[in-house]
């Protein structure tokens, strides 16, 4: 009989080195669960095809969105940004999440910046 283990998050989180850097971690269907570590902002961009959800693990995090709403996420809350929104995910402390995305989901939209990651380079050694 083989013994089948469970993923550990904070393990995977531990690994992750750089800040807005997502790293994939597992797949369901067309679906990457991916973890990742946050700190200041990111950029306003919007997923024109695709839904994104962001999983607290620690911290705080701050999803602004148009007209000066901002969702406010701590450990164990999920917010997920509908495909076409505008949004800037916002970390004034370090913040630990998992995020569920389509596997097409490009990391900043269709915005290009310093910080942008390409998925090939999100998924690196996942199997």
């Amino acid at each position: 009989m083989t013994a089948l283990q469970g993923m550990d998050i904070a393990a995977e989180l531990r690994q992750v080195r750089a800040h807005w850097t997502p790293r994939v971690v597992g797949r369901v269907n067309d679906q990457y669960i991916k973890v990742a570590k946050l700190l200041g902002e990111l950029v306003w961009h919007a997923h024109e095809a695709e839904d994104e959800m962001f999983l607290v693990v620690t911290g705080r995090l701050r999803i602004q969105l148009p007209d000066d709403v901002q969702v406010v996420l701590t450990p164990g809350q999920f917010y997920v940004v509908p495909r076409g929104v505008q949004h800037n995910p916002v970390a004034d402390e370090e913040v630990e999440i998992v995020l569920i995305e389509t596997v097409t989901t490009a990391h900043t939209g269709d915005i290009v910046v310093d910080g942008t990651v390409p998925v090939e380079q999100q998924v690196g050694d996942f199997r």
